[in-house]
């Protein structure tokens, strides 16, 4: 069985010998055909050279290096669409999910005969209770936002075999939600309980601003509900003021009850109504802005140079 690691890479010079050497470590004792792909995606620090300096001293290392930041699901996509494995595992470069428990979950997927094991995460080492709450929070919200049922607490730390890539790579969004669209696939898909370590070296990548933006693109571009949500609150904002004119109606020329004047309530009414509007606007932005993308059709990433691949060696020669 051929073994593809997958790994994005962005400003990762301070990690970036530990991951390899861990990961190079657990292929070399537990696979005979495998492949490490590191993916640098637009790394502004010295990744890209460490990562070249690997790949000479390694053949089994190969590299792909964007022209730019193009973010990281991207940078996963180029990966899948790169990998050559039977099977591949999709893992981050800051070694929070541990290399070490790759053999065990190709058991699972051998076991079970299943197409994907995704990562589960049981616990999470040293981060902020800020942190730990806003992710119990996002995947929660996006699984009840969601069509299909995503797991929770589950990020893109996986293995998934030829099938589920094959299927992946048929996909033409440009700016793709992988974890959500790991599952809206399908096949046989099975968990895989883990403890997750803090970040050692180097500060995450995932600023608060990503992590709002992977929500806002997890929320918004992997499901329509939202809009169903904001036709039910239209509906019932109608309702709700032909139910205040019939009331009126009725107080005024059947019980003789004179409405008390007062701008006061009624500039309350306005605001609320009025927010209510922009609110529901926003969110069709949001789906316009998303469709406006696709429709440019630019390419999901811009590679500046492959190493280690075959068909770049013969152009070489």
């Amino acid at each position: 069985m051929n073994i593809s690691i997958i790994i994005p890479c962005y400003n990762e010079e301070q990690v970036i010998n530990e991951t390899y050497n861990r990961v190079a470590q657990v292929c070399k004792d537990h696979f005979q055909n495998y492949e490490i792909l590191f993916i640098n995606d637009g790394s502004h620090d010295n990744t890209f050279k460490l990562l070249e300096e690997i790949a000479v001293a390694d053949l089994s290392v190969k590299l792909i290096s964007f022209s730019r930041n193009f973010g990281h699901q991207a940078a996963v996509s180029a990966g899948l669409k790169n990998c050559t494995g039977d099977v591949a595992f999709i893992i981050d470069a800051d070694l929070q999910d541990p290399p070490e428990v790759f053999p065990d979950m190709l058991k699972i997927y051998q076991k079970e005969k299943c197409n994907v094991v995704y990562g589960v995460r049981k616990k999470r080492e040293k981060e902020t209770l800020f942190k730990k709450i806003t992710a119990k929070m996002f995947y929660r919200l996006v699984n009840f936002l969601s069509d299909i049922d995503l797991p929770l607490d589950t990020g893109d730390f996986r293995l998934i075999d030829r099938k589920v890539i094959n299927n992946f790579n048929q996909l033409t969004e440009k700016n793709k939600y992988i974890r959500g669209l790991m599952c809206w696939v399908g096949f046989q898909q099975k968990p895989f309980y883990y403890y997750r370590s803090a970040r050692e070296v180097g500060e995450t990548k995932y600023t608060l601003r990503k992590m709002l933006a992977l929500a806002m693109h997890g929320i918004f571009y992997f499901t329509k509900r939202p809009l169903k949500i904001s036709m039910t609150l239209g509906t019932f904002s109608i309702t709700l003021s032909f139910a205040l004119v019939i009331y009126v109606f009725f107080s005024k020329y059947f019980r003789n009850i004179e409405a008390i004047p007062g701008w006061a309530s009624t500039l309350i009414v306005i605001i609320f109504f009025g927010g209510v509007q922009l609110f529901m606007i926003g969110i069709l932005g949001e789906y316009i802005g998303n469709i406006f993308d696709e429709i440019k059709n630019r390419p999901e990433f811009i590679i500046d140079k492959k190493t280690n691949f075959e068909e770049e060696t013969k152009k070489e020669n």
